[in-house]
């Protein structure tokens, strides 16, 4: 079957099994290695991607589910030479270390900025408590989202 995607802004005709999890479809049809297989069970956060700019576990819904629907993953938002301003926060707080679960993270925290320009620590940890981090940067993390805050509110890059 042939499923029609948006995903980073351009439509995809995709020939896959609908039942087929969005992640595999982003991964490895579409060749985006932002988004990442955790746990499979939707409870590391890994997987993350924005869906109508609401926070989705990629590796638990099947592909059909997001005919009509804008999914956005880490690479949508900017690149190595233009990277947006969450992603540079994280550059400059490093706030990675083995940064497997930075695009989720990511991803996370760029829907709480849409939807709260200014989080509170309390509200940013609040938002990212369900992405699992094994290497304990949890604090760069909320570092880099606060870096990130204050620049978006001023126009700027992190």
């Amino acid at each position: 079957m042939t499923l029609a995607l948006e995903v980073n802004g351009q439509v995809h005709k995709l020939k896959v099994d609908p039942s087929t999890p969005l992640l595999y479809v982003l991964r490895n049809e579409l060749g985006l290695k932002g988004p990442k297989f955790g746990c499979g069970l939707g409870e590391c956060g890994a997987c993350t991607v924005l869906v109508d700019g609401a926070p989705v576990r990629s590796c638990l819904l099947p592909a059909a589910s997001f005919v009509d629907r804008q999914v956005v993953s880490v690479e949508g938002l900017g690149n190595a030479s233009d990277p947006h301003p969450l992603q540079q926060a994280f550059i400059d707080e490093q706030a990675a270390q083995c940064a497997y679960c930075i695009p989720g993270m990511i991803m996370t925290a760029q829907a709480l900025l849409a939807r709260n320009p200014q989080p509170s620590e309390a509200q940013i940890k609040q938002a990212l408590m369900a992405n699992f981090c094994g290497c304990g940067t949890h604090l760069r993390i909320v570092r880099a989202v606060q870096r990130a805050a204050a620049a978006m509110s001023e126009g700027r890059q992190a």
